[in-house]
């Protein structure tokens, strides 16, 4: 080894032996902080020790813990009333008025043991995947457990999968077993000639409406105990595909995992007793993510089918919820409500309001900030890496836009192109290390490959570290454009188009230009009733921005197209198909 490559070595040690430091620290810091430590009971101790010395750290281990430790607590609440309003029947007794369906840590443990036995009965264990296809509703946690607890790998899919998607999901993964909503029942009895490695008998509905398909509560109905496998289960987690194909990611639940949420539950005012609301997809990271690190803590998880913005706020103030977890588009969509409407709620018992999944525009965050109160933290994390950082609300203030500071436990490191560290203020490649990291691809060697330096993992962020020490995205390096020799980093434009008082929403993308190899082309929707034109875009953005960044073209849209997990479909506005505004 050259001397180079030693001095190298010796930081990247370093780096290595701080960061183990800063997650011990993130433990005991959340342990107690969170008030984990007095909540603690003998019959919980007893489980947690056998537990994790049997190396199963996996969320199945929550809820025996929670069972023994605390069973009366409630683990989960379906408000029906709720989900009867978002356009969900509700499933209730001979016409009877929806009630909340609610679940004991007990009784959900319960169940998922129930869950487990059936499936172990049928072949369902290591080595199987199965793919899942649900709305938000208890089921899918108590599945994706019980899942794991034999030792099954899970591949959470969107129920809005068309049969094309589920068909690629399922031959890409290797499923063996599809449960599905019965809400989306014909786009099953479509996909089942495509779904070639899945016998009928192995197609499972959850709820009522899909004859001819086993249901998931006869399942449930069979009683025994599941055998625990739950050191071999995996999850794998399809990439949203905006740029194409899906990539699966494979989790395992190594012995940090555990350390690791502690320390992101430590920069967050999560506690013992919390009220969870989940109201994004729980098939995505976004979701779920936030729903295990207060389950960590034995919170009552209250979810909602969909997210609307009336019955958004109506749960908070009914359910007194503490934490919830959306993306900037849902936020932006209850501050278009009015300041008055949502000020007729109570949300006094919210202390935070996580949101990711996409870039927080800082005009939203001062503005959701001033309605709501200090209660806003931005984090970042991608389904190959779990939750990186988490930007609080001094943070928000202090330096708008910014994700945050890494969590303990995740080192994050900045590449530039000339494959240096980048210093503060420089944009460079951002790759990320940290017990949650995937390990790989799932059959795509040369992808993973081409993701890895040194032990680092990158998903194709650009960041930059400020004065302060906080992260701040600047697009993905595929959508960097490059005018004249100048790189343009997307998210600078954007950030300043969202300051103008006109504009709700905006995205920007490179287009080939003969002269200057790529231009700028803005699309802006405007918030409702406002006006703006293409100059007024134009001269707001030349008051800030140097010649290449300005948009030579303005294109209104009445939306910007978006996945279900809110991030824009860049892919769509670079190609031919956007439809202008009106």
């Amino acid at each position: 080894m050259d001397l180079g490559g030693a001095r190298a070595a010796l930081a990247n040690g370093r780096r290595r032996i701080g960061a183990l430091k800063d997650e011990a620290l993130g433990a005991g810091r959340a342990v107690t902080q969170a008030g984990l430590l007095a909540a603690l009971r003998w019959p919980g101790l007893k489980v947690l020790a056998r537990e994790l010395a049997r190396g199963k750290a996996n969320p199945s281990l929550l809820f025996r813990f929670h069972a023994e430790n605390s069973p009366h607590r409630i683990a989960v609440i379906e408000p029906l009333s709720l989900a009867r309003r978002a356009g969900r029947a509700a499933e209730s007794d001979a016409g009877a008025p929806a009630e909340d369906r609610v679940y004991s840590f007990f009784a959900t443990n319960e169940i998922i043991d129930r869950l487990g036995y059936a499936l172990d009965r049928r072949g369902v264990g290591p080595g199987v995947t199965a793919l899942v296809a649900i709305k938000n509703r208890p089921e899918l946690v108590m599945l994706q457990i019980a899942l794991a607890r034999v030792g099954a790998s899970v591949v959470a899919a969107s129920w809005r999968s068309t049969p094309a998607e589920l068909s690629y999901l399922a031959g890409h993964s290797g499923a063996r077993l599809l449960v599905f909503d019965a809400d989306i029942a014909d786009v099953i009895r479509e996909a089942a000639p495509l779904l070639e490695g899945i016998p009928r008998e192995g197609m499972i509905a959850v709820g009522e409406g899909a004859p001819g398909f086993s249901r998931l509560d006869e399942l449930i109905a069979e009683r025994g105990a599941a055998p625990d496998r739950s050191e071999r289960a995996a999850v794998v987690m399809y990439t949203s595909g905006t740029t194409g194909k899906p990539k699966g990611a494979v989790r395992g639940f190594g012995g940090g995992i555990v350390a690791s949420a502690l320390g992101a539950i430590g920069a967050t005012p999560m506690r013992v007793g919390d009220v969870h609301l989940a109201v994004c997809p729980l098939y995505h990271l976004t979701a779920i993510g936030f729903v295990n690190l207060s389950l960590i803590l034995g919170a009552t998880i209250v979810i909602l089918p969909e997210f609307q913005p009336e019955l958004f706020l109506e749960a908070i103030q009914r359910y007194r919820v503490t934490t919830t977890t959306i993306v900037p588009t849902m936020l932006h969509r209850v501050l278009e409500l009015g300041e008055a409407r949502v000020r007729a709620v109570d949300t006094s018992s919210l202390t935070a309001i996580f949101t990711g999944g996409a870039p927080l525009p800082p005009a939203l965050a001062a503005e959701a900030t001033r309605v709501l109160g200090d209660k806003l933290f931005n984090f970042y994390g991608a389904t190959e890496t779990g939750i990186v950082t988490i930007a609080g609300p001094e943070d928000l203030r202090a330096s708008p836009g910014t994700i945050g500071r890494p969590v303990a436990g995740s080192e994050l490191l900045l590449v530039g192109e000339d494959g240096q560290p980048c210093r503060d203020g420089e944009v460079g490649e951002l790759y990320v290390r940290s017990p949650l990291l995937v390990s790989g691809y799932h059959r795509d060697p040369g992808a993973t490959r081409a993701s890895m330096l040194d032990g680092y993992f990158s998903v194709g962020d650009l960041a930059r570290r400020d004065a302060r020490g906080c992260y701040h995205i600047e697009g993905r390096k595929r959508d960097l454009i490059i005018s004249g020799g100048v790189n343009v980093y997307p998210a600078e434009v954007e950030s300043v188009l969202h300051d103008h008082p006109a504009v709700a929403e905006a995205a920007v993308v490179g287009v080939p230009d003969r002269a200057w190899g790529e231009r700028v082309r803005a699309f802006v929707a405007l918030r409702p009733g406002a006006a703006a034109s293409e100059d007024d875009i134009k001269a707001h953005c030349r008051a800030q921005l140097a010649g290449p960044k300005i948009p030579r073209e303005v294109v209104f849209v009445d939306a910007l197209p978006r996945n279900p997990t809110g991030k824009v479909m860049k892919r769509e506005l670079a190609g031919p198909g956007v439809k202008p505004a009106g």
